[in-house]
């Protein structure tokens, strides 16, 4: 296979496995049996986004980084700061004001993580 192939397996790889993470971040504290993974998995990301943060930039996620370096090798640039950006831009069509899709990220992952924490400590 050519490097222009490999490169578009790469862009639906990351497109598939970053919008399965970021659906499991928000509502993989619903399923019982995965709760605990939950909380370790969307710990990480806050991890990322402020520890990883102090260097690369607060939001930062690997994840978005290797996607943008593979976009880019096919030709893709001026990509937004933000991966949902640029989720709600390349599947839907939509384009928010970057605070707003900010705020809404991480609104949505703060109340993910508090109901994580209260289904995974809640006492029964």
């Amino acid at each position: 296979m050519s490097e222009g192939t490999y490169l578009i397996l790469a862009d639906y790889f990351f497109l598939i496995f970053h919008n399965l993470l970021i659906v499991f971040n928000l509502f993989g504290w619903i399923v019982k049996k995965w709760r605990r993974w939950h909380l370790a998995c969307i710990l990480l990301t806050f991890a990322s986004w402020g520890i990883l943060g102090i260097w690369y930039g607060f939001g930062y996620c690997p994840l978005t980084d290797w996607h943008w370096q593979v976009l880019r090798k096919l030709g893709e640039y001026d990509l937004p700061s933000s991966y949902v950006s640029y989720l709600l831009d390349r599947i839907l069509g939509i384009r928010l004001s970057p605070n707003l899709v900010d705020a809404l990220t991480v609104g949505s992952t703060l109340l993910a993580l508090v109901a994580s924490l209260w289904v995974n400590f809640r006492k029964k």
